[in-house]
């Protein structure tokens, strides 16, 4: 009898052992490690004008001359530094020389938060409508915005789908909701008949999240969500609606890594308004880089911001 219990209770301990080492390992986190990357960004900010019923139905394209951004990052914990610039040797980028572009997003994650900022600045756009197109060379616009997330599922990575400081080793995925929060400037600079403005947006959006692990190096993530909410244009209110779509590519070893995401967050100004205002936010980033142990400077500093921070 005691010989029994003593193998039934070795059987239960190992079983224990697994399990929990199978939900330690599902997650693998890099944050410990300095990341180093290359990368070629695409983003632009792009704004669909909709007026009139039926037969006299408008609408207007506003889009930024595209420019292509080749930049490098260095990050370790939740410190992220990168520089880029949009080289001559990038299609498209000759012709929109005098077009301006800076940009700027991180993402800070708190245990089952992540909290994002973004920021873009552009300068030189062109309208266009059925065909025709007129360029706005001094156009500008300016967007601020901030999201908040919370990741249901411990065993899904969000981290994974949107960074390279994380890696998920078996395919999980969550409820995700997002509240939004944008801020836009718009100056039109010519003698067209549209006027500057500001808008606000705040929505929210559920959001399901998935991480398909092809195997121990290749990965697919996505994530799609709906949601809805209020701008406000010019001191009038009016509903909105919100899609929400990311989609991840992903190689990865515990030094070396190379992954493509885009991201696409749209807003729809409900029928109520007389004229549209379709605002239209979207970003390719294709990174390779390396990663590798803090030297120990680096980490006694961050060692002393920890401790009067709590990051």
């Amino acid at each position: 009898m005691n010989l029994r219990l003593i193998i039934l209770f070795l059987l239960v301990s190992t079983w224990n052992c697994f399990a929990q080492n199978d939900s330690i390992s599902n997650i693998i986190d890099y944050d410990d490690k300095v990341i180093a990357s290359l990368y070629q960004l695409e983003t632009a900010n792009r704004f669909d004008i909709l007026s009139g019923k039926e037969a006299n139905f408008r609408t207007v394209s506003i889009e930024p001359d595209y420019k292509s951004q080749l930049g490098v990052s260095l990050s370790y914990q939740f410190l992220n530094l990168s520089l880029s610039f949009a080289p001559d040797f990038f299609p498209g980028n000759k012709e929109s020389r005098n077009a301006k572009l800076l940009s700027f997003n991180y993402t800070l994650f708190l245990k089952k938060w992540a909290q994002s900022f973004t920021f873009i600045n552009q300068k030189g756009f062109y309208i266009s409508e059925k065909g025709l197109s007129l360029p706005l060379p001094d156009m500008r616009t300016t967007k601020i915005g901030t999201t908040t997330s919370y990741i249901f599922n411990d065993n899904f990575s969000y981290k994974t789908l949107t960074s390279q400081n994380a890696w998920q080793r078996k395919s999980a995925g969550s409820f995700v909701p997002k509240l939004s929060f944008y801020y836009t400037n718009l100056t039109f600079n010519s003698d067209l008949d549209f006027s500057d403005g500001n808008m606000y947006f705040l929505s929210l959006a559920p959001t399901y999240c998935y991480n398909f692990v092809i195997s121990n190096r290749f990965i697919i993530g996505s994530g799609i969500g709906f949601g809805a909410g209020i701008n406000m244009i010019d001191e009038k209110v009016y509903g909105l609606y919100q899609f929400d779509f990311n989609f991840k590519l992903g190689y990865n070893k515990d030094d070396f890594f190379v992954f493509a995401n885009t991201n696409v967050v749209s807003f729809f100004q409900s029928d109520a308004a007389q004229t549209r205002l379709d605002d239209t936010l979207s970003s390719f980033i294709f990174t390779i880089g390396y990663r590798f142990d803090a030297p120990k400077k680096v980490k006694k500093v961050y060692e002393k911001i920890h401790e009067k921070t709590g990051l």
